[in-house]
C-alpha cells in the first residue's frame, strides 16, 4: 500500500489545499494529510482546530486521515514508514521555496516529494490571503470551504 504525506500548516485549509488532497487521493493508497507548524507565522487556528477542520472536509475520502506533527518532516515520514510527500504548487515562486526543501528531505531519508500544480481556478488563494480578507470583513466564498468560513466568522467575533 502507497501512503503519501501532503504536509502544511493549513491555517486554514483553503479550496485549492482539498483540490490538491483531493487529487492525491485519487492517485495513491492512503494520504495523510499532516498539519505542520510554521514557527515563523503566527497562526491563527491551533493545531487541533486546524485538524478539525480538515476532517470535517474531507469525511467523504476513506483514505484520507488527518494527523500532526512539530518536529522534522522527515522524522515524520519515518517513523510511519511513508516514502513520498505529496506538495501543490501554484506558481513558479512555490516551486522555487518547495525545491531545496524536497532535495535536502530526499538527501535526509530518501522521501520523495511529488509536486501537483494547483488548478487554475485556485492558483491565487493562499491561507494568508484568505484569512486577511475575512479578517477585513470580505467575501472569500470561492476560496475556503464553508465550514472554514463559519470558523473564521467565530474568529473574528472573538477579536
Amino acid at each position: 500500500m502507497t501512503t503519501v504525506c501532503c504536509p502544511g500548516s493549513f491555517d486554514p485549509v483553503t479550496l485549492g489545499h482539498l483540490d490538491i488532497i483531493k487529487r492525491a487521493a485519487a492517485q495513491f493508497d492512503h494520504v495523510v494529510v499532516l498539519v505542520t507548524v510554521n514557527k515563523s507565522k503566527k497562526a491563527m487556528f491551533t493545531p487541533e482546530e486546524r485538524m478539525n477542520l480538515i476532517r470535517e472536509c474531507v469525511h467523504e475520502l476513506p483514505n484520507v486521515t488527518v494527523d500532526h506533527w512539530e518536529g522534522l518532516l522527515v522524522d515524520y515520514t519515518t517513523t510511519h514508514d511513508i516514502t513520498a510527500m505529496v506538495k501543490g504548487l501554484r506558481s513558479g515562486l512555490d516551486y522555487e521555496y518547495e525545491k531545496p526543501m524536497a532535495q535536502a528531505n530526499s538527501k535526509l531519508t530518501g522521501v520523495e516529494t511529488f509536486f501537483l500544480l494547483t488548478t487554475p481556478a485556485y492558483g491565487y488563494i493562499s491561507s494568508s490571503i484568505a484569512k486577511e480578507v475575512a479578517l477585513l470583513g470580505g467575501d472569500v466564498t470561492g476560496m475556503l470551504p464553508d465550514n472554514v468560513i463559519a470558523a473564521l466568522e467565530r474568529k473574528r467575533g472573538e477579536l
